[in-house]
């Protein structure tokens, strides 16, 4: 029951999250796929709410609502059995609070359960986001409009492990990302402690401290991130090269600014929502911690 509330809550947080930085997100893939359609993030707005309209905005808004709710509660879950593995691992007691590299090493390893399911569904909401971009360039000549025939054109195409098209390159953005967002929360936490329990803090350190988190999580794996989007997308068209082969394509062709293309709504974006996030899942966690007390 307990634990269901956990779920409960942090699944709203993410449903409001995703509702109001969606927008940013569909920007930042479509930056990310086709750089040099967009000059900037107004650039892109305009362009997208001209040619598709307000609705274009929001393509991919049911799979990043999944992945969003499927890899927080994933993440999570495993974040606390994960410490419990560090703990081991430096023989420590169950109840010893862990440091904040450790705690940023537990974040890292929970990633690595929650890239499996994200992995499917990320690859469907990039497609469907940069769906538009795919026909104006004459990569694909008949798009898909909804999840349902994007997903069928992946199963038709490679079969149900086409879903995992990408999953090194989300591998590799997840593990160490999760690494810097956890360490970066942490951090941050203690920084506002200032000597005090973490859990004395209020509202406003705690979204600040979020917000931190999803700030430096962004900046380390963006690259990374890019390169995911890129093979999840242009696969539609046909053969794509792996993760190394892209990278090398894109530095050499482009140039390596080309890498943080829609840096800037992902850094808008990776604030708020981050903020967000990690205010739901303490205070529901002092809310469990507090009727476990009472049993």
């Amino acid at each position: 029951m307990l634990l269901y509330f956990q779920e409960t809550s942090i699944s709203i947080r993410g449903t409001a999250c995703v509702v109001t930085g969606q927008p940013f997100d569909t920007a930042k893939v479509k930056m990310q796929t086709f750089p040099s359609m967009y000059k900037g993030l107004i650039d892109c707005f305009v362009k997208t709410y001209k040619q598709v309209g307000f609705r274009g905005f929001y393509k991919g808004t049911t799979p990043a609502l999944l992945a969003n709710i499927a890899e927080n509660s994933v993440l999570f879950m495993c974040y606390g059995f994960c410490q419990q593995i560090v703990r081991r691992i430096v023989g420590v007691d169950r109840k010893t609070k862990l440091s904040d590299l450790q705690n940023a090493a537990a974040g890292s390893f929970a990633s690595a359960f929650a890239t499996l399911v994200l992995c499917p569904t990320e690859l469907v909401k990039c497609r469907l986001q940069a769906m538009h971009e795919m026909q104006l360039s004459g990569k694909i000549t008949q798009g898909h409009n909804t999840v349902w025939s994007v997903a069928k054109g992946v199963i038709q195409k490679d079969g149900p492990l086409g879903f995992y098209r990408g999953l090194s390159s989300t591998l590799l953005r997840e593990v160490p990302g999760y690494f810097f967002f956890f360490g970066g929360y942490e951090l941050s936490r203690t920084f506002f402690a200032s000597g005090r329990s973490k859990d004395e803090l209020g509202p406003i350190p705690l979204l600040l401290s979020g917000g931190f988190g999803g700030s430096c999580l962004w900046i380390a794996v963006y690259p990374v991130d890019c390169v995911k989007s890129r093979i999840q997308v242009l696969s539609m068209a046909g053969k794509q090269t792996g993760f190394m082969r892209t990278f090398v394509t894109v530095v050499r062709t482009e140039g390596v600014l080309a890498l943080y293309s829609g840096l800037t709504p992902t850094m808008i974006r990776a604030f708020v929502a981050n903020g967000a996030l990690f205010l739901a899942y303490e205070y529901s966690r002092k809310l469990m911690m507090k009727q476990i007390d009472s049993y």
